[in-house]
């Protein structure tokens, strides 16, 4: 990978296959090869599952913080492997340790920090944080498998 430590939502869609209404980061940044990444999902008022998750009181739900902590680490993990590995599938494995301290909120702008704690062959062990003005609302440990789209698991 180049000098990049800072992708825009457009680089984002090259690395990785999410699209809207799905794809739940909008930048990354502070990337460290191999190491970390710090992806942001600034929240609007006008996201789909705000409709149902709940009328007149939005709140982001808990599993697609979850969600975009996992696509942030797909970047960091493409960003580490190389340009042959963009668009490829990344899968969850596992969800552990999971917990959510505060809502998130329209107008919120998540910061979702992710570390690399292990990686073999093409599995990778991430701890997360989700943080809203320095605070962290959610984090999760999760492990998730990269595979080419003609692999299917």
């Amino acid at each position: 990978m180049s000098s990049e430590t800072e992708l825009d939502v457009e680089r984002i869609k090259e690395m990785i296959p999410h699209r809207d209404p799905f794809l739940l980061i909008d930048q990354v940044k502070d990337i460290k090869l191999g190491e970390t990444a710090v992806g942001v999902k600034h929240v609007t008022g006008d996201e789909d599952f705000f409709k149902g998750h709940f009328p007149g009181h939005p709140i982001m739900p808990g599993v697609l913080i979850v969600e975009a902590m996992a696509q942030t680490a797909g970047v960091l993990v493409v960003a580490t492997l190389g340009k042959e590995s963009e668009g490829k599938l990344v899968y969850f494995m596992t969800v552990d340790s999971a917990r959510f301290r505060k809502p998130v909120l329209p107008g919120d702008v998540v910061e979702l920090h992710v570390e690399l704690l292990r990686s073999k062959r093409n599995v990778y062990k991430f701890e997360g944080l989700a943080k809203v003005d320095g605070k962290v609302v959610a984090q999760a440990t999760y492990a998730a498998m990269i595979m080419d789209r003609e692999e299917e698991a």
